[in-house]
């Protein structure tokens, strides 16, 4: 019998990451990582980020500092796209960013906003690429 946080834990993680992604992510999953993928899907997102106790802008904040302030800036990217279902702005990072700064270090903030610069350039150019193909289905430049 699957833990009921697994499947409340793929319902959030299906709001804040986006559709495609856990799809991805489920395709990639082999009997090797099977455990640990419901480990997360039932701690990360059917504990931490199902709680109401605060909102997903804020998770999305805290998550972002404690990637930087860590050094585990693989994930960046990845939760810098996720602030497009959170609500969290670009100021809301910057400011989180900062504070990674003063309480973990320069470079490793500056490595986040850059990261974080990179992500939001990408999602820029996809919105506009959507925008033309649209454009372009409908007739119109």
């Amino acid at each position: 019998m699957r833990n009921p946080l697994y499947d409340i834990g793929k319902d959030v993680r299906r709001q804040v990451l986006g559709d495609a992604h856990v799809a991805g992510a489920d395709a990639a999953i082999t009997p090797l990582d099977a455990p640990f993928q419901s480990l997360i899907t039932e701690g990360a997102w059917g504990t931490v980020w199902a709680s109401d106790q605060i909102s997903q802008r804020e998770r999305s904040m805290l998550t972002l500092a404690l990637l930087a302030a860590l050094g585990n800036f693989e994930e960046i990217p990845m939760h810098i796209r996720a602030t497009a279902n959170t609500g969290a702005t670009s100021t809301d990072i910057a400011e989180a960013f900062q504070h990674v700064a003063i309480y973990a270090g320069v470079p490793r903030a500056n490595r986040a906003l850059k990261l974080a610069k990179e992500t939001y350039a990408e999602m820029a150019n996809e919105q506009l690429d959507a925008e033309y193909s649209a454009g372009d289905s409908s007739g119109t430049p």
